[in-house]
């Protein structure tokens, strides 16, 4: 018998209308975004406000961080604005090197969690910790270990926020790998307290990880976890059979 062959029809091509067609690592990278809003809407705000300290005069930038402080001073006067506006503003290390560690913990933490677990965490180890670390300052001062001018202290930054996240990571990481995880994370935030040059932050960041770890009530609606070891478990895909005509 002879084998018949059969030819496709070819298809049509889709109009584009005189538009260039989407890079396709454009599309990745817009997919790629989208499946953490929260945490690039967050870098791009730090973004901007990066921008703006860096064309600001050391005076005026002072000026501009106080404000958004949250000392003691401000966090009795007007709490609720600069616990929010202090998470904007970057105190230290450059926004590149958010940008990556975004990537690392927040990005990871948000596809799991999800938008709103995700923002509860951060924001309940932000709050949570600033209040622990700046209630200590004032106990320092009312008992003259530090001076009254403390309550004025700069304090800004989302390294609480990052800390939180850290640690409420644990969960999401497969035993066995997840004790080794934790007990770097805790040994890296504890050293400070260890060695007795500990300041009122290094407190906060240590508090802020205890509140990850604490909100692990949040993570048992997606238990699901990850393996440095499941890529090499992913089986290649099984070809589909093909048949012959006759």
């Amino acid at each position: 018998m002879r084998r018949r062959l059969h030819f496709a029809a070819p298809q049509a091509l889709a109009p584009t209308h005189g538009r260039a067609p989407v890079p396709a690592a454009l599309i990745r990278t817009w997919a790629y975004i989208r499946r953490a809003p929260g945490t690039y809407i967050w870098l791009t705000i730090l973004l901007v406000t990066s921008v703006v300290m860096h064309h600001l005069t050391p005076d005026a930038l002072e000026s501009v961080l106080q404000r958004r402080s949250t000392n003691i001073h401000n966090l009795l006067l007007n709490p609720g604005r600069v616990l929010l506006t202090s998470a904007l503003w970057l105190d230290g290390g450059s926004w590149p090197l958010y940008f990556a560690l975004y990537n690392v913990f927040h990005v990871p933490a948000e596809r799991w969690l999800g938008t709103k677990r995700w923002l509860a965490v951060l924001t309940t180890a932000h709050i949570g910790a600033t209040y622990l670390s700046e209630g200590i300052l004032a106990l320092a001062i009312h008992t003259d270990a530090a001076p009254h001018s403390a309550v004025n202290t700069l304090d800004v930054g989302v390294s609480y926020a990052l800390a939180g996240i850290i640690g409420v990571l644990t969960y999401r990481i497969a035993r066995p790998w997840r004790y080794g995880y934790l007990l770097g994370v805790l040994a890296f935030y504890a050293v400070p307290l260890i060695t007795g040059r500990s300041t009122f932050t290094d407190v906060g960041h240590f508090a802020s990880v205890l509140i990850g770890l604490a909100c692990y009530p949040l993570t048992r609606a997606d238990p699901g976890t990850w393996s440095p070891l499941s890529p090499l478990r992913t089986s290649p895909p099984t070809p589909a059979p093909t048949t012959d005509a006759p």
